[in-house]
């Protein structure tokens, strides 16, 4: 079990966004909802050829931070998305895709089942402060 993944302690990446800054030049933060849903399943990053090659095919393509590349996020695992509509908000620094699953779900996580899950899997338990696995 990978204990950030699967684990219930809150273990939050606040540093996150200043390592971006530093390895990436000229991305902005995208929501990825579920146009039919309307969950949100996915944060990700996106860059300005990232963004044209999603409009040009339809396809959710991102800008991986951790490898430095354009990436159509479920093209190895099958899991792909087609955009159904992008929306940016009032200062311009950041975008919404709503997409519709190909085939399944989007995290690389799996529930036991062996289903892909949401990405926003777990919920924060406002009480104890600790997570609670909604899909497990």
């Amino acid at each position: 079990m990978k204990e950030l993944e699967e684990g219930d302690q809150l273990r939050l990446d606040f540093d996150k966004i200043a390592k971006v800054a530093q390895q990436t030049k000229g991305v902005i933060p995208v929501a990825v909802q579920h146009a039919d849903t309307h969950e949100v399943i996915l944060l990700a990053y996106t860059n300005e050829e990232a963004f044209r090659k999603t409009l040009e095919t339809g396809r959710l393509i991102l800008w991986s931070t951790s490898r430095n590349e354009l990436w159509e996020k479920g093209k190895t695992s099958g899991e792909t998305f087609s955009l159904v509509e992008a929306r940016v908000n009032c200062e311009q620094n950041s975008l919404l895709y709503r997409v519709r699953p190909n085939r399944g779900g989007i995290c690389h996580t799996r529930n036991r089942r062996g289903e892909p899950r949401n990405c926003f899997y777990r919920r924060i338990n406002l009480q104890t402060g600790t997570l609670e696995n909604l899909d497990p």
